[in-house]
């Protein structure tokens, strides 16, 4: 047996209030991190062109995801902790690049985020998850063998 938070006995107005603080921390890593960069730099040598992002904004904000999804999958559960990051942060992602785009691309971009954010959370909620169940006892029933086996 195991034990999880009773999310349903919460209420609806709490459950809402825990959605809304997942959403807001969730955006927040969104436009914290890279939703303000939009600067690509050309290298003086090469010609070659990065960005718009750094490395540490990219390591920042999967930490905080990481963060966010763990303290998500407390106060919702796996499951919905998944879908409230992942929709979040992908909204928070078109807020920024789909104004921007004029190729109609940034649609193609919405759905990686989504796929990647779905699957980054996932995993993190199977590790949250996991680390939260516990035992309640020996099993339950008598453990029979059978002749032959």
């Amino acid at each position: 047996m195991t034990t999880t938070p009773d999310h349903a006995a919460a209420g609806p107005g709490r459950t809402a209030a825990r959605y809304a603080f997942v959403a807001v921390l969730t955006a927040a890593c969104w436009f914290a991190w890279l939703g303000w960069d939009t600067q690509y730099r050309t290298d003086p040598v090469t010609g070659d062109v990065t960005g718009p992002y750094e490395a540490w904004q990219v390591v920042g904000c999967v930490v905080s995801l990481v963060a966010v999804t763990v303290l998500a999958v407390r106060a919702l559960g796996g499951r919905r902790a998944v879908a409230a990051v992942a929709v979040t942060f992908t909204a928070a992602w078109v807020a920024t690049q789909a104004p921007r785009d004029d190729s109609g691309l940034w649609l193609v971009g919405a759905l990686l985020v989504l796929l990647g954010t779905t699957v980054g959370a996932g995993l993190v909620a199977l590790v949250a998850g996991a680390g939260r169940r516990r035992t309640a006892g020996p099993p339950r029933g008598p453990l029979v063998r059978r002749p032959g086996r």
